[in-house]
């Protein structure tokens, strides 16, 4: 028996989502999982920083076809790895990002500016 992965999205599905997500949110977490049961620890700490200073953020799981969303975020943030952040159409960076954004003060603002 062997592990049949079938049943993902295409590569252009997942581009036009990503796009749509990007461009018709103010915050979006591309994450592993969802916010009630995150998947990576990565995801879960940045959805954890950004949920301190908003409440409209826009997550998508990309477990569902985890190769196709990578390569379209890719085009938009020249990023391999995953959670990512978008704040007003404009990449932000991964947890790691978040949190030095946190510790020096500029993502409460970064996020007050695009909510407002």
């Amino acid at each position: 028996m062997t592990f049949d992965p079938s049943g993902g999205l295409s590569e252009s599905e997942v581009s036009e989502r990503v796009s749509n997500a990007i461009e018709n949110n103010d915050v979006v977490l591309f994450m592993k999982g969802t916010p009630l049961m995150p998947q990576c620890g990565y995801s879960r700490r940045a959805l954890g920083l950004l949920q301190q200073y908003c409440d409209d953020i826009e997550t998508v799981d990309v477990l569902e076809s985890l190769d196709a969303y990578r390569a379209a975020l890719e085009t938009h943030s020249s990023w391999e790895t995953i959670p990512q952040v978008f704040v007003d159409g404009e990449f932000i960076g991964g947890s790691d990002v978040v949190a030095e954004l946190d510790e020096r003060g500029e993502l409460e603002p970064t996020l007050e500016k695009a909510t407002n």
